[in-house]
């Protein structure tokens, strides 16, 4: 039965916002409301014009932020544009005075920028999309920017990592109003995970990092990415550039901020993660990448991505792959 007083949920939205940050989560709501629950989604923009997006579809919306009454929930969309430039003050203002009255306040993907903008995540723990966690780090130096999380609460405060993530965000916020029958309902209807297993880590591009400053050390790095799976013991790797292994690792931890162990892993990984991509088992990948065993490679995997390297390719294995047969 549909509640007398129906939850208000406002999104906020502005020209250059990201489409699907938009539609995901109101699609959640939307679908909830036909397992029982009572919300009202509306679009507003900080003054009440129609906006575009990223796309170039327009998007009409129901007021400005200034003439509509508190909402219950307030989700602040993202953008492409505001990791590479500041959020206009306008646009802060207007996550800001509704932030205010609000139950609880949000952010997709990008939105973060524009909720750090207008001072709601200082001294917060939070997320965005890894590409750009820490360009938010930097915006936003008292929030601790969590770059693997799928979502952050802190407190009335939520964040999400990128777009598809506000989805995931939408879920628990359904969940946490209704609780988790009625929320499974609405993923098994969108044909969505009710929660993903493992972090962002899992999304993101291999490791790359600039290369060392010093010919030396570019030499190893080199030796080591040309060839993962040799022999790259930290007395190896020393004799390559006639030093001490204790000269080694002061340059590896001065340049890269690392060990020389953790580099070659961190290379292994990489080409096990490529590996699997392309097809091959885990074992296969395991020997390749030049881990010791299978178990290395999953104890590796659980580390950096909390989920097995088996998952990870049923995951991520190609359209082809998938349909093949």
């Amino acid at each position: 039965m549909v509640d007398a007083a129906p939850h208000r949920v406002a999104i906020l939205v502005y020209d250059g916002v990201t489409l699907l940050d938009v539609a995901g989560p109101a699609e959640v709501f939307k679908e909830a409301n036909r397992f029982g629950a009572g919300y009202r989604i509306v679009l507003l923009s900080p003054t009440g014009a129609d906006v575009t997006s990223s796309l170039g579809v327009r998007i009409a919306v129901d007021g400005a932020v200034s003439s509509e009454p508190a909402s219950d929930t307030l989700l602040v969309a993202g953008s492409d544009l505001y990791p590479r430039a500041p959020v206009p003050g306008e646009l802060a203002d207007a996550a800001r005075t509704p932030a205010a009255v609000a139950g609880r306040v949000a952010s997709i993907c990008t939105g973060a920028f524009v909720l750090a903008a207008a001072g709601l995540l200082d001294g917060r723990r939070a997320t965005t999309h890894w590409k750009v966690a820490h360009e938010l780090a930097v915006r936003c130096p008292t929030c601790r920017v969590e770059p693997d999380a799928i979502y952050v609460r802190d407190g009335a405060v939520y964040t999400s990592a990128g777009v598809t993530a506000g989805i995931d965000l939408a879920l628990a916020l359904v969940e946490e109003d209704h609780g988790p029958d009625l929320a499974r309902e609405v993923a098994r209807a969108l044909v969505v995970y009710m929660q993903r297993a493992g972090g962002q880590s899992q999304f993101s591009a291999p490791l790359q990092g600039p290369p060392p400053r010093s010919s030396a050390l570019r030499r190893i790095t080199d030796v080591v990415t040309a060839n993962p799976g040799g022999n790259h013991s930290l007395g190896e790797l020393a004799k390559h550039l006639n030093v001490s292994t204790r000269h080694l690792t002061r340059l590896f931890r001065d340049e890269l901020s690392t060990t020389p162990a953790r580099y070659v892993e961190n290379i292994r990984f990489d080409m096990a993660r490529a590996l699997l991509d392309q097809g091959h088992t885990a074992t296969q990948a395991a020997t390749l990448a030049g881990f010791p065993s299978y178990e290395s490679l999953r104890r590796v995997f659980a580390r950096k991505l909390s989920i097995s390297p088996a998952a990870y390719q049923r995951r991520f294995g190609t359209a082809r792959r998938a349909n093949a047969g």
